[in-house]
């Protein structure tokens, strides 16, 4: 079974991440065949949009931790960006190496995707899984969709890719890190991060329907749209921030390390559920 899944409807391609049994939890595996399937869409010429999907209840519980198929120790070809190999190598120059790649480096990358990208969410979208949604261009979300980032829980301030005061405004940012709760769907509309809330059996069809009427404006158009409001945001500081807080993040992951089982502070996906849950 293929872990993303690439559809072409009309002018609209459809990438599914398709690791249902664990709610969509992203190993590197998935990351990099993402990864193909946007370059796919991107080479093609008759696709104008493109829809980000998770197969079955929830678009995509955050990075693999503990999954059987959790792929971390294995290279992959690398062009995210221009470091060295994270195998074979220890402590923060193997995490940092890594997670330049995987995680920052190619959302960075896929933010850049010169055509209109439509997260489609539904249930659990929760760290890494924000970060897929947050460099989409638009976010349809499902009555069921919340969202969460309670890396804080691990003494860790926020996922790689640090959105966070850009999707949402600056206090709610911090409330959504302080208290790592979930928000809504609803919520998530109310403060600016989702463009429609919908009801869950019609979430595809909106979601499609968007992004075909996305797709009737002339690509070069759609193209320069996008730029100019990238640019906008990373003028008001986005890029330069996210550099700063990827510092942050692997100051943390230090820490962990010495203070504490490992660089997660000793969490897994059975204890994140249990703190998330309250028991």
């Amino acid at each position: 079974m293929t872990v993303v899944r690439y559809e072409r409807r009309g002018p609209v391609a459809v990438v599914t991440m398709n690791r249902p049994e664990y709610r969509n939890a992203q190993n590197s595996a998935m990351t990099y065949a993402l990864d193909e399937a946007f370059y796919r869409a991107v080479a093609d010429d008759d696709v104008k949009v493109i829809v980000l999907a998770g197969e079955g209840g929830h678009f995509s519980a955050g990075h693999d931790i503990g999954t059987p198929q959790r792929d971390a120790h294995l290279s992959f070809d690398r062009r995210a960006s221009l470091w060295w190999d994270h195998v074979g190598k220890e402590g923060a120059e193997s995490r940092f190496a890594r997670e330049s790649e995987v995680y920052l480096g190619m959302c960075r990358r896929w933010r850049e995707i010169p055509k209109p990208m439509i997260a489609m969410v539904q249930g659990a979208c929760i760290a890494g899984g924000l970060m897929l949604a947050w460099v989409c261009d638009l976010i349809v979300a499902s009555e069921d969709a919340f969202f969460a980032d309670p890396v804080v829980r691990m003494g860790i301030p926020g996922v790689e890719y640090f959105a966070h005061p850009w999707a949402m405004p600056p206090r709610i940012a911090k409330e959504f890190l302080f208290t790592g709760d979930r928000m809504p769907a609803r919520r998530a509309y109310e403060v600016g991060m989702v463009n429609r809330v919908v009801p869950r059996d019609e979430l595809e069809a909106q979601a499609l329907a968007l992004a075909e009427r996305v797709a009737a404006m002339p690509r070069m158009g759609l193209a320069l749209a996008k730029k100019a409001v990238n640019q906008a945001e990373d003028l008001q500081g986005m890029h330069a921030g996210m550099d700063a807080v990827f510092g942050l993040h692997h100051l943390a992951h230090a820490h962990n390390a010495e203070t504490s089982a490992d660089s997660l502070a000793g969490m897994d996906p059975k204890s994140m559920k249990a703190a998330a849950d309250g028991s």
